[in-house]
């Protein structure tokens, strides 16, 4: 019953009648509460993406207390699950390009070929580990070639659980004397539902059990789907802000999965926003969805992406700036290494000046940059 009330509350939300043998066979759903923390801010926010993860390998407990210690107002853990069921810290549940595991003779049998969110994958995944095992592996840079620095932190460091995280959090804020907040993301959350290993359960309970399901709490919970942020909301009561990430290409899987033919593109139009701002507090839009390329790969005009968000009452938090100039536009790009370091301070700002709520960005120290010189404009 539970499922069929969600599926209905994301449908009427959406703007989209309910399959009739659903609407008849489920109660009458409840109207969404609307959140009560706090998501006004005075400036806009930093968030450390995976951490400060520009420095060291992502998603460790080093790459979030660097970024806080760097200024970022928030870190980013993306949490998958254990086969035991506790959250964690990866940016997918396949974690071969994120940790020692392919080079584990012990391991070796847990290689598999599975389809995550209609792709069929190959590796290492965390749902075949319990966190016992997991914490045998180490954590390596995932881009290499990319930040050749990084490397010299393989090994270094575990797989963090959210409990971590989170006590990390509470300690960071008490020695930088400031909030110190926390962005989880929840993946392929339609995927681990569907092998019992929910996403939204444990992590509803630690927040609270945190104390951050709560007015003024430093918190915001993101998802690339729908379905289970409502679920949070409607079923859960969850009061912490929720946003929508979006893609500039593609659609929600789960709504993929339900026929819903509705992209990201058509759910960041004017009338959608309006009625997703019922029940969310933000978008996390891809960086080109704040302002395009141009054919030439320079920065074009900005969107009136920022404008409806706001109209609608919805925070803005485009996603990611990375300060290599191969992630860069054209005109900020710094000789001819795509490695090397371009003018990130300028992209970022000129980002900023569209009137974004805040920044993810791989390199918290820049985005602190970038904002003080912005603020430093008015």
């Amino acid at each position: 019953m539970t499922r069929i009330l969600t599926v209905l509350a994301v449908t009427a939300a959406l703007g989209f009648s309910a399959p009739a043998h659903l609407a008849a066979s489920a109660a009458p759903a409840t109207r969404p509460a609307p959140a009560t923390v706090q998501t006004q801010m005075d400036r806009p926010l930093v968030v450390g993406h995976r951490g400060a993860s520009g420095y060291r390998p992502e998603h460790t407990l080093a790459s979030y207390e660097l970024a806080a210690r760097m200024g970022a107002d928030f870190i980013e853990p993306d949490l998958v699950s254990t086969k035991d069921h506790v959250l964690v810290a990866r940016h997918e549940n396949e974690i071969s390009g994120t940790t020692d595991v392919a080079s584990r003779p012990e391991f070796a049998g847990r290689r598999a070929t599975k389809t995550i969110d209609g792709k069929a994958l190959t590796g290492w995944f965390t749902e075949d580990f319990t966190l016992a095992e997991l914490k045998t592996l180490r954590a390596v840079e995932r881009l290499p070639q990319v930040r050749q620095e990084n490397t010299m932190y393989d090994g270094r460091y575990e797989v963090p659980t959210f409990g971590e995280v989170l006590r990390l959090r509470e300690r960071l804020s008490r020695e930088l004397r400031r909030p110190v907040g926390v962005y989880p993301e929840t993946k392929h959350s339609t995927y681990f539902a569907s092998i019992d290993l929910d996403l939204e359960t444990p992590l509803v309970r630690q927040v609270r059990g945190a104390g951050l399901d709560r007015s003024k709490a430093p918190i915001f919970i993101q998802s690339f789907e729908l379905t289970n942020l409502q679920r949070m909301r409607q079923v859960d009561g969850v009061r912490a802000p929720l946003v929508l990430l979006t893609s500039a290409t593609g659609a929600p899987h789960d709504l993929v999965a339900k026929g819903d033919p509705r992209t990201y593109a058509d759910l960041l139009r004017p009338q959608s926003l309006r009625s997703l701002a019922k029940w969310l507090n933000g978008v996390g839009p891809e960086k080109n969805q704040v302002i395009p390329r141009r054919s030439d790969g320079t920065l074009g005009q900005p969107t009136s992406l920022v404008a409806d968000a706001h109209a609608a009452g919805l925070k803005v938090h485009p996603y990611t700036f990375r300060n290599e100039n191969q992630f860069l536009p054209a005109d900020f790009r710094v000789g001819t290494d795509p490695n090397a370091y371009g003018k990130a301070v300028n992209e970022q700002v000129t980002f900023l000046r569209t009137g974004i709520d805040g920044l993810f960005t791989d390199n918290p120290d820049t985005g602190v940059v970038a904002r003080d010189e912005f603020l430093g404009e008015g």
